[in-house]
């Protein structure tokens, strides 16, 4: 069972220090091009290892969590990594495993373009807001505004509803703030809006 943990500061348990966390914080940022290296290179991907396109997300998805599991029977930690990472799964691997359940389910650039860069973008975000000292309401204020941002400019762009923007970027909000044990928020942060998206689909039908 997860409960509530102490929130601290990343850069004191970061492996390399505050070089660690920039390098952390840099691949969550990264992780902004996954929806472009989908739409625009995944087929032509699938097709050169003759999978199809779900299949290749789901075959990555398997061979990652086969590879953390030999982390964690090593109970090692890499560059970037938290010190508790090494008794339980990485930050990493559940960012990593909710994007595959994204192109999965809702594999449309409507919604799999601000779903990830809602978690790319926005969680490193108050996670750098809270590390200078913000109190808690003007995070999620700030957070908030960004997230609608994000979500209007999808809608402009991808066609995402434009009232999703303001229903989906505060769940976004809300769904990183739990700090649970074993969950990170890497998965909340994408899940819990993808089960909205699930639910509000069969009346948009963007898919």
């Amino acid at each position: 069972m997860s409960a509530q943990v102490e929130l601290t500061n990343p850069v004191d348990l970061s492996v390399g220090g505050m070089r660690g966390h920039v390098f952390r914080r840099s691949i969550h940022v990264g992780m902004a091009i996954v929806p472009w290296a989908y739409f625009s290179h995944g087929e032509a991907v699938a097709d050169a290892v003759s999978l199809s396109l779900p299949q290749l997300v789901a075959a990555l998805m398997l061979a990652l969590l086969c590879a953390e599991a030999i982390r964690l029977r090593l109970g090692i930690t890499i560059f970037g990594q938290r010190d508790y990472e090494a008794t339980q799964l990485s930050a990493l691997m559940w960012g990593s495993i909710s994007l595959g359940f994204v192109f999965l389910l809702v594999p449309d650039e409507a919604y799999a373009w601000p779903l990830v860069l809602s978690l790319a973008l926005g969680d490193p975000l108050m996670g750098e807001m809270r590390r200078k000292g913000w109190n808690d309401r003007k995070v999620m204020m700030a957070a908030t505004g960004f997230l609608i941002i994000i979500w209007l400019l999808c809608s402009w762009q991808f066609g995402t509803p434009m009232w999703m923007a303001f229903v989906l970027a505060p769940i976004a909000m809300i769904s990183e703030w739990p700090r649970l044990t074993y969950i990170d928020d890497n998965a909340t942060m994408l899940l819990i809006p993808l089960a909205f998206i699930l639910m509000f689909e069969p009346f948009a039908q963007i898919m």
